[in-house]
């Protein structure tokens, strides 16, 4: 081996925190280790400043329950906006459509309970899902002669304008 790279081998990769310098693959997983450990002492810190807890710890559930926003798709038809929202799973008598002049709001909400008793044990299950999405519609409509299917988990809805406008198509090249 030469001189150079015996002297290159000696010479310490990281000098002082913070200096940009090339790492070696091995010291890749001792770095995320200690940057994980900061972010867990913080987040220890935050919740229990009085505390001195080693990990493992059970952190608190911060969560809400989930409220799904559907995919939604937007249509002008030229006389009418047509809504398609993505809901599975939700009944039909669930689904809350509200519609005013400029503005449609649909949500739904679902609670499902399961319940299997066998010879030597029981089984209950529970699921909540919930659902949301508000959009303003670009002009005036007519909420009162606005329809609604829902089938296969697609709600569509039907909302005139009050006043029809003609859609104009233009071809546009792609370069």
């Amino acid at each position: 081996m030469s001189e150079e790279k015996k002297e290159a081998e000696k010479v310490p990769l990281r000098k002082k925190r913070g200096e940009i310098v090339s790492w070696r693959p091995s010291e890749f997983v001792s770095e995320m280790d200690r940057l994980f450990d900061d972010f867990r002492s913080g987040l220890e810190s935050f919740f229990w400043p009085e505390r001195r807890w080693t990990w493992p710890i059970r952190m608190p559930r911060l969560t809400l329950p989930e409220v799904r926003t559907p995919f939604v798709d937007l249509i002008d038809t030229g006389k009418e906006y047509r809504v398609c929202a993505e809901i599975p799973g939700i009944p039909k008598d669930k689904i809350d459509i509200n519609i005013d002049q400029n503005s449609i709001e649909v949500s739904a909400e679902a609670k499902i309970e399961t319940e299997e008793e066998k010879e030597g044990y029981v089984s209950r299950e529970r699921t909540y899902s919930s659902f949301y999405r508000s959009m303003n519609f670009p002009e005036e409509v007519s909420p009162e002669k606005a329809e609604a299917a829902y089938e296969n988990g697609v709600l569509e809805i039907r909302v005139p304008k009050k006043t029809p406008t003609e859609v104009k198509k233009q071809k546009v090249k792609v370069k």
